[in-house]
């Protein structure tokens, strides 16, 4: 059997959903249902191969620390796994552990569906944690959840492609990351060096990935809610310039023409197929391009303008509400974010910690180590106040106000003004309902 890597599993994740109420093989309500064992926890998951991996040898070290103690692990498709856990919720089947995207884990608090963590973990608890990654589990000034890892994106860059281009060197440090200026004249180069069907870079906007546009906001030294989370702010000088900027790749030729946000094709594929020179991805991408890519490529940096900034992503893991052994699920997130544990996660996946002593001191991926400092110092540029906004309860609503105007932005002729009016008042309605 061929293993799942991320890109295939990113790439065929449509293919594997099936109906939520399917059961057998852990995917359906009956799959899932929390053992009554006082000493057995549930914890649902998706993952690649590598991610599952991590979290076996995890499992194996809780049980270990803890005689007597079950953690049964029940992997899902990740096209699948939301809309089981949205099942099991509402029909009180949730198993009392499961993983969560950043971006999503703002509406399960704000529903009341997550156990608040406080009265369960020391008051210093949250000290382990960089402050974006802890901003990113907190629900009025609460955790719901514990950062389990984080990635961002980065730019992949095809070392022969450059080169022939005459772009003889990259930045080597994120305080020396290329201004949007300076992207630009990259991309300039590139376009005019390039033939035709092939584009200087591709942007990782796709899907649920239009979050990643943030980025260009945040460098812009913008917001797109107000401070107190209930009120758009992005209709600014910021939010005028991401969006002048993003359309630009469009208008100068600097993307392919489908590296739209509702776009099929994932930007990686682009930058796999070598249609691309470059491509914004996150550090999950390397084991795979380590393994399949016949071409020479590196990373540097994502740009800046005001200040560096990147997407916060990843996965927190949180407890269900309604599970009768808080106490023991608290433990459990308590000791994968160990730091060993964490450190073994993040290097066998090549995914970066949440942990302010790993992400001080660093950790080398397991594939192609010379690259994590790109990706950690990247990381490293991500404030919290703008990982507190993704994690708005609002955001799944505000993801789809985001596909929907950056699309017309990019590829429906939409001007700027009009997308700011559009993205105004349909955060507006995300926050106010």
């Amino acid at each position: 059997m061929t293993p799942i890597t991320r890109r295939r599993f990113l790439g065929g994740a449509s293919a594997l959903a099936a109906p939520a109420g399917l059961s057998g093989c852990g995917f359906g309500l009956s799959g899932s249902k929390p053992d009554d064992d006082a000493n057995t926890l549930s914890f649902t998951t998706w993952g690649t191969d590598s991610e599952l991996a991590g979290f076996r040898k995890a499992i194996t070290g809780f049980e270990a620390a803890n005689a007597g103690v079950t953690v049964t692990l029940n992997a899902v498709p990740y096209e699948q796994m939301f809309t089981n856990i949205d099942a099991q919720l509402q029909a009180g089947l949730a198993p009392d552990v499961f993983r969560v995207p950043y971006y999503t884990f703002g509406g399960y608090a704000g529903r009341s569906q997550l156990l608040d963590l406080s009265p369960h973990l020391d008051a210093a608890f949250g000290d382990r944690f960089t402050p974006a990654a802890w901003r990113a589990v907190q629900n009025q000034d609460r955790p719901f959840g514990v950062p389990h890892h984080t990635d961002t994106s980065a730019i992949l860059y095809n070392k022969a492609l450059l080169s022939s281009a005459g772009i003889a060197a990259v930045p080597t440090s994120v305080g020396d990351a290329w201004t949007w200026d300076e992207l630009t004249t990259v991309a300039q180069t590139l376009r005019k060096a390039l033939p035709g069907d092939k584009y200087p870079f591709a942007y990782n906007w796709q899907g649920n990935g239009v979050t990643r546009w943030l980025s260009l906001l945040f460098q812009a030294d913008g917001r797109f809610l107000a401070e107190d989370l209930t009120k758009p702010a992005i209709d600014s000088s910021a939010g005028r310039a991401a969006l002048d900027f993003s359309r630009s790749f469009f208008n100068n030729l600097f993307v392919p023409p489908n590296d739209s946000v509702k776009s099929t094709t994932y930007a990686a594929d682009m930058w796999y197929s070598q249609t691309t020179a470059m491509v914004f991805g996150g550090a999950f991408m390397i084991p795979d391009a380590a393994s399949t890519l016949d071409f020479e490529w590196g990373a540097t940096f994502a740009p800046r303008k005001v200040r560096g900034g990147g997407d916060f992503g990843g996965n927190a893991l949180v407890a269900t509400a309604a599970s009768k052994k808080p106490d023991l699920a608290a433990k459990f997130l308590d000791f994968v974010t160990s730091a060993d544990a964490m450190r073994d996660f993040c290097v066998g996946a090549s995914l970066l910690p949440t942990r302010r002593d790993l992400a001080t001191s660093g950790i080398e991926f397991a594939v192609r180590p010379e690259l994590s400092p790109v990706f950690v110092g990247q990381a490293s540029v991500v404030r919290a106040e703008d990982a507190g906004q993704v994690a708005s309860p609002s955001m799944s609503k505000i993801i789809t106000v985001l596909k929907d105007q950056l699309e017309q932005a990019f590829v429906g002729g939409q001007t700027t003004e009009d997308t700011l009016a559009g993205l105004a008042a349909g955060i507006a309605r995300a926050t106010a309902s």
